[in-house]
């Protein structure tokens, strides 16, 4: 490339940047309050401290590429932003549903050129990457790898699970938690501040805890309060804010706020057994317009997180009923629905699974490699003592080791439906 032209194409990718924040400014006198109290900087990002004490690269200017996880509302653009801004790099957004892989390798070669014509360095920041493919994630792979630019991904999902292993082995994960309602509160005092609306402290706490964890959530109220005809400059009060913030929710969007909030309801009536509270919010989810497959997902999920083996049946059900809306779909779909959900709701429950894994897990990643005893292994050294078939013993089982010494009793099983029998024989079968 001539130097004129490398002039031209420096001067219109700074110019196209300028033209943009001039545009964003301009606009953000009538854009969504969220966007316009998003944080720009460390000091006003609040309610993630622990990732700042354990990742402290975060701070630095040249730190690693990202995949930022965690759930809606809890800052993961918002960081972005604030690290692309501290480092001085450019930054360039894409979100993996509204483009596709063309648009991306587009991109890519933009920020590549930057860096070969200019020197500068770019980030790429692709929200919600689990709904890429794993092919299509790996479009990425090489240039990450190379450190042509730093990405930063953003998911809702675990990314162990939806991000490519290839891809995840070369970022950092860093996980973003759930909001406090003591975070939130500080969210909406600091923005209704900022923005001259004015409420009680009442009404602040109330907010707080409606938004349920999630920050765009309660500013998304705050935009409400702060276009309404009641926002006349007194302090405003929870009676006179409460049912604007009612009537703004009984909007369904499968997409936002509110399809996460029906969403936990319906969850925690079935952990509750009550069948007709869960029938109620299965009804409010069709009714908007919910993807009858994701809510037959988390009753896959809910079998086996909340019921266990307490009653193995509910995971029969649950996941027939996936298969079943799966191949039926609406409007026929709700009655597999509802005989899934009453099932769960009403049969009994246990959490000593769901416990088991939770706590193994948190045992091995505060410990290091774990070590297979020898008998247990594929090709176990000639001088171990040999491993035992528990098959070829009495009732088919023989007293051996079969993890480390010291390994913790992760299943506790409980004495509710079929897990007290299983109680009752592994009482008998590990008397010691």
């Amino acid at each position: 490339m001539d130097n004129n032209n490398s002039s031209n194409l420096q001067s219109d990718l700074f110019s196209s940047t300028s033209k943009n924040n001039a545009s964003n400014n301009t606009q953000s006198i009538n854009s969504p309050l969220p966007f316009r109290a998003r944080p720009t900087n460390f000091e006003g990002y609040f309610g993630q401290e622990h990732i700042f004490s354990r990742y402290k690269f975060l701070k630095e200017k040249d730190f690693p590429s990202l995949v930022l996880w965690g759930p809606p509302g809890t800052g993961k653009t918002t960081l972005a932003n604030i690290l692309a801004a501290n480092s001085g790099l450019e930054l360039y957004n894409f979100n993996a549903v509204l483009g596709g892989v063309n648009e991306l390798k587009k991109l890519i070669a933009t920020a590549i050129q930057l860096r070969e014509d200019f020197g500068k360095e770019s980030i790429i920041f692709v929200d919600e990457i689990h709904r890429f493919n794993k092919a299509q994630q790996d479009a990425l792979l090489p240039y990450v790898e190379q450190g042509s630019f730093k990405f930063i991904g953003a998911t809702t999902e675990n990314p162990r699970s939806s991000v490519n292993k290839a891809l995840l082995s070369r970022v950092q994960i860093i996980e973003l938690k759930k909001l406090s309602e003591e975070n939130l509160t500080s969210i909406i005092k600091n923005v209704a501040t900022k923005f001259h609306i004015k409420i009680n402290e009442e009404a602040v706490h109330f907010i707080g805890d409606y938004s349920n964890g999630d920050a765009r959530n309660a500013l998304n109220i705050l935009d409400v309060i702060e276009k309404s005809e009641i926002n006349s400059g007194a302090e405003l009060t929870l009676k006179e804010i409460k049912p604007l913030v009612l009537e703004n929710a009984r909007e369904y969007d499968r997409n936002k706020d509110r399809h996460y909030d029906v969403i936990s309801a319906f969850i925690k009536s079935m952990r509750g057994s009550d069948p007709s509270a869960a029938i109620l919010w299965l009804a409010v989810m069709l009714d908007g317009g919910e993807d009858p497959v994701f809510i037959a997902r988390r009753l896959v999920i809910f079998a086996s997180e909340d019921v266990g083996n307490a009653d193995p049946t509910a995971l029969n059900v649950a996941t027939s009923c996936l298969q079943a809306v799966a191949q039926i779909g609406m409007p026929e779909a709700r009655i597999n629905l509802a005989q899934a959900t009453t099932y769960l709701a009403s049969t009994v429950k246990s959490n000593a699974a769901y416990n088991a894994i939770n706590e193994a897990l948190s045992f091995v990643e505060n410990n290091q490699t774990i070590l297979v005893p020898d008998h247990l292994k594929n090709y176990p050294p000639k001088d171990t003592k040999p491993y035992q078939y528990p098959h070829s013993f009495p009732h088919h089982f023989v007293e051996q080791q079969y993890a480390p010494a010291g390994t913790p009793k992760f299943y506790q099983p409980t004495e509710i439906g079929v897990e007290k029998n299983i109680k009752d024989r592994l009482s008998k079968l590990w008397k010691s």
